[in-house]
């Protein structure tokens, strides 16, 4: 008959074999957690910029060049393709400075009362001046909060929420790219004016700024 060794186990042999299991366990555990909690970083990261952006104080270039905004080239274009189409954009818009500058000299007259209120007739726009952050400025216009992350992007990407800029091919104008620039109810220069169009231009046409979101990031344009 064979004999059965009966020795109990020690306590260090009942208590080491619990012990390595949780110490698997916690490294398969840990190898699973981490992939879940680590994407929460870059989130957090857009998030912050997105705060910083539209709470930035606004402050006007010191040039009318510096507003200057020209047409996205696709990047499969040869760089020296890219040149020539900005340099294109650039004599356009030289020129069509100095036919402005013509026709304010002609319609002056030499009379100091006539070009004083040569602003206020026709041509463009006098260009935004005042302070205030986009946050207010959304806020002015009545857009709801729950939108601001959507106009975020088109602004940014149409004028880098500056309210000043300008198309320098087409004369586009504002935070949101008005064309013609005088079809915004006031100043299309003026971020709370361009952004009320904008507002009503988003929900008419495309029902929810979401929506114009979408369509924007589809066909870069909207």
């Amino acid at each position: 008959m064979p004999v059965v060794n009966s020795t109990p186990l020690s306590r260090w042999t009942r208590v080491k074999v619990p012990v390595a299991v949780l110490a698997v366990a916690g490294i398969f555990g840990g190898a699973v957690v981490a992939p879940f909690a680590m994407p929460s970083a870059p989130a957090d990261a857009e998030a912050m910029a997105f705060q910083e952006r539209i709470h930035q104080e606004f402050t006007p270039n010191v040039t009318e060049e510096a507003d200057l905004v020209f047409t996205e080239v696709p990047a499969e274009l040869s760089q020296a393709e890219q040149q020539r189409i900005k340099a294109e954009e650039e004599a356009k818009a030289a020129a069509k400075k100095e036919e402005e500058e013509a026709k304010k000299k002609s319609s002056s007259g030499g009379s100091s009362s006539s070009s004083s209120g040569s602003d206020s007739g026709g041509g463009a726009p006098p260009k935004y001046s005042g302070g205030g952050s986009p946050a207010e400025w959304m806020a002015a216009a009545g857009i709801a909060e729950s939108d601001w992350g959507y106009v975020d992007y088109i602004a940014s990407k149409e004028s880098g929420w500056n309210p000043n800029a300008t198309n320098a091919s087409s004369g586009a104008c504002g935070l949101i790219q008005a064309l013609p620039c005088s079809k915004v109810p006031g100043n299309g220069y003026d971020p709370v004016d361009n952004l009320r169009w904008a507002n009503g231009y988003a929900v008419s046409r495309y029902g929810s700024w979401a929506a114009a979101y979408d369509f924007w990031t589809s066909n870069h344009w909207w």
